[in-house]
């Protein structure tokens, strides 16, 4: 069983969600926080597996308790949902540490898969949805501040790429390639090693950064 917290100002929106998971198996949502600093205090004595949290809430927004969670120890990992007009906001939040997003007009299916993916350690990127982030965020002035040009990836390491951003796992990127999981591993560490980045939420984005996912 997935154990989630749900962190979002609108009641009616903590609601919602709580009535879309509790039709689907194998997901229990044990607490509900109203803003970054009760999630915090949810968070220590729930210990979700998972957190779905909003970007623009009061007292402490989403920014300021992903920014927070970078010091807990085995923090859980936590899923943006958001709306189209929070593009830039966005980007923060997966600088910032979250694992994915999602919109808040998310159907069932989807959320449930995003939720299995963060609980599997995995993440939730969608390049579609990504590519039009990078574009808002670079129409307001911003770019994508702090990426460097990465170096050329490989044919195959692209391939790894894109799975990667669709949330796959490495057994399943292997299933999918034909190949073995330990050769899949050493393709994401290289595509790591290139990108000069630390995890795979920030490989994706700076590849859709260098315009390689797209089509």
């Amino acid at each position: 069983m997935i154990r989630v917290l749900i962190v979002d100002d609108q009641t009616l929106v903590r609601q919602g969600i709580r009535s879309l998971l509790e039709l689907a198996g194998g997901i229990e949502v044990v607490g509900e926080a109203e803003d970054g600093a009760e999630a915090l205090e949810r968070i220590a004595a729930l210990r979700p597996d998972v957190v779905l949290l909003d970007l623009r809430m009061p007292v402490l927004d989403g920014i300021g308790t992903l920014e927070a969670l970078r010091d807990v120890p085995d923090a859980p990992p936590c899923l943006i949902l958001t709306t189209f007009d929070d593009d830039a906001a966005v980007l923060d939040g997966l600088r910032a540490g979250a694992k994915g997003y999602l919109l808040k007009d998310v159907t069932l299916e989807h959320l449930v898969a995003a939720i299995e993916a963060l609980a599997a350690g995995r993440t939730m990127i969608l390049p579609a949805v990504t590519e039009r982030v990078l574009r808002a965020f670079e129409g307001i002035g911003g770019g994508a501040h702090g990426f460097t040009d990465p170096e050329r990836l490989t044919a195959r390491e692209t391939e790894v790429l894109r799975l990667m951003a669709g949330g796959y796992s490495n057994r399943e990127i292997a299933s999918a390639l034909d190949v073995s999981e330990g050769t899949v591993k050493n393709h994401v560490s290289s595509v790591l090693s290139k990108l000069g980045v630390r995890d795979r939420t920030r490989a994706v984005l700076k590849a859709l950064d260098a315009g390689w996912l797209g089509g």
